[in-house]
């Protein structure tokens, strides 16, 4: 597991551990003043662990290892929000497509079926052990089912070729031009972007963190 911290803004009220261009559009949305961290934690499902126990654990681990990290480099403490989602189909966990052809091929899998997008946020406070505080963390999950109409394989590899579902969950991107295979949603529309807005809301509140601040954009 390996850290880094990135650009900094001036006390931010909240450190969010990723990288995702749309987490940081969506927390910049609301008007959260946050700074981002590198984290690398393993992406790996445990033999036996369900879908929704796998991406939980992830985001959870990935707030932790944020935490861990402002520690050891000695600046301000604020909470850590570290998230993560898949794309499950039946037991099947689709997370982001090693190569083109399996992109292709979960597009196709994907095609005219119902799937669940399940994104989990965790929100961690560290603290320094002189402050003699326990370490606090919670984690939500949100499930929102897509529905895709049919794919044809020109379609998934022409959609492969504008080079959007490389980095996704289930190889497709809702906000951008993935959108043309959905035909129905029923749950958050921003947990399926990356970034449930209803259950962040609900843990910056718990955690006091304010939102509708002055935009780092």
């Amino acid at each position: 597991m390996s850290s880094s911290l990135c650009s900094s803004s001036c006390n931010p009220s909240l450190y969010l551990a990723s990288q995702s261009p749309r987490r940081r559009e969506l927390l910049a949305q609301i008007g959260v003043n946050y700074e981002t961290l590198r984290v690398d934690v393993p992406e790996e499902r445990q033999p036996g662990e369900s879908p929704a126990d796998y991406v939980t654990r992830l985001a959870a681990d990935k707030a932790r290892a944020g935490g861990e990290l402002l520690l050891s480099s000695g600046k301000e403490l604020a909470p850590v929000l570290g998230a993560d989602t898949v794309v499950v189909l039946g037991d099947q966990v689709l997370e982001k497509p090693v190569d083109a052809e399996a992109g292709k091929a979960m597009l196709l899998q994907l095609a005219n079926r119902e799937h669940q997008v399940m994104t989990a946020v965790s929100f961690y406070t560290p603290c320094y052990k002189q402050d003699y505080k326990p370490d606090r963390q919670q984690t939500m999950l949100s499930v929102t089912k897509v529905q895709f109409r049919d794919i044809t394989a020109a379609e998934a590899e022409r959609y492969w070729a504008t080079g959007e579902p490389q980095d996704k969950a289930g190889g497709y991107g809702i906000q951008g031009l993935g959108a043309v295979f959905v035909t129905a949603i029923e749950g958050s529309y921003t947990g399926v972007v990356g970034l449930p807005i209803e259950q962040t809301y609900e843990l910056l509140t718990r955690f006091g963190v304010p939102c509708w601040q002055a935009s780092k954009e």
